[in-house]
């Protein structure tokens, strides 16, 4: 569905609930800092709109609403603004300027959050809540950037995405539709530092088989939750890859499951592991079968590759050790990785983004954008 450019007016981007939260002093204080250029508005609040957003509960599988918000107050910003059907009510967001349709750079990040729903709050330097870091602050600076180098007559796209933190949906599909950009920034948070490269993963069950017994007499039955354990050892022992100037592959074991009762000996048990890929998975899936060997069942369920990214001198590095959209991504050219907040404080309860972090970040796209333009 696509629809047209509206006339921007005064309160997009904050909205009326933004209007009742901050009061009219916060309010006044908020529009006093929007710029208009003919029809076209440049939020420079982005701690306004950080705020909205995060209101708005979108957990995987429910963004219907903040693709919404987004799309209409953009299309109420001049741009054309599309929305693009993924599953259900759930749609991706594409947005581009009407006078460069098909920009070479798009800003792009995700629109969904980690459970549960926590509501916005602030203090003199941060905001709080689900999806403050990661990612809503960060839509709200890309748009704010896109804003900023529209007045610049520089033109970039924005693409939100669904299902990110689940299974990346919505990016796969998009990759189906690319519109012939030349670089792609996607934002997550990096603390304003440019990733050289961003960790696979690997996702594994192992699935052990034993024999019921009476616990009385565990020599009549075969325990599975000994064999899972064994198999877990050898598994926790095994030397993973190690790749020069990215580090070491890592393994998690995130769930184990298994037994009947104290008194029964266990014919399941189940653990499904993550590792974090340095690299090309197929050495590791062959090693991982031959030090489980006849224990337990190996089942690999899903696979991110690892990628090496684009830098761009003068910047400050880091490596991405979490997996992004970036791999479903390919066809809307080369990717960058930079966005503000601390990975180490998103997915949890006391969720933060700095606001100088996104201050600064408006900023940094903004230079990006501009370098990526020269070439």
């Amino acid at each position: 569905m696509v629809r047209r450019a509206c006339v921007a007016h005064p309160t997009a981007f904050l909205g009326r609930r933004s209007l009742r939260r901050f009061g009219p002093s916060r309010a006044r204080d908020a529009l006093a800092t929007l710029t208009y250029d003919c029809d076209m508005l440049i939020p420079m609040d982005v701690v306004a709109l950080t705020r909205q957003l995060v209101d708005i509960e979108s957990i995987t599988g429910n963004e219907a609403h903040v693709g919404d918000v987004l799309h209409g107050e953009l299309c109420r910003s001049g741009y054309e603004s599309n929305k693009i059907s993924i599953e259900g009510n759930r749609c991706n967001v594409y947005a581009t300027s009407p006078e460069q349709p098909t920009p070479a750079v798009v800003f792009s990040t995700h629109m969904d959050t980690v459970p549960p729903f926590i509501p916005s709050s602030e203090d003199a330097t941060r905001v709080y809540g689900r999806g403050s870091c990661d990612a809503k602050g960060i839509i709200a600076t890309q748009i704010a950037a896109a804003e900023r180098l529209r007045k610049e007559n520089i033109h970039v796209g924005l693409l939100f995405l669904v299902g990110e933190e689940r299974d990346s949906l919505g990016a796969k599909l998009a990759n189906e539709n690319s519109r012939g950009c030349k670089f792609l920034v996607n934002g997550e948070p990096t603390e304003n530092r440019i990733a050289t490269a961003s960790k696979g993963t690997l996702r594994v069950n192992v699935t052990a088989a034993g024999r019921m017994a009476h616990s009385a007499y565990p020599e009549l039955g075969e325990s599975a939750i000994d064999k899972l354990l064994e198999a877990l050892n050898r598994l926790r022992a095994m030397k993973l890859p190690f790749a020069e100037g990215i580090g070491p592959a890592t393994l998690n074991v995130g769930v184990i499951e298994g037994g009947r009762a104290p008194n029964v000996i266990p014919d399941y048990a189940r653990a499904q592991l993550l590792y974090r890929l340095v690299g090309p998975a197929d050495d590791l899936r062959n090693q991982i079968q031959q030090t489980v060997g006849d224990l337990a069942k190996v089942e690999f369920v899903l696979e991110i590759p690892f990628v090496r990214l684009r830098t761009l001198d003068g910047l400050p590095t880091m490596v991405a050790a979490f997996t992004t959209d970036i791999p479903w991504l390919g066809n809307w050219g080369q990717p960058l990785l930079v966005g503000p907040g601390s990975i180490h404080v998103a997915h949890t309860d006391g969720e933060y983004v700095e606001k100088k972090q996104l201050a600064d970040a408006v900023d940094l796209y903004c230079a990006i954008a501009k370098k990526l333009v020269q070439h």
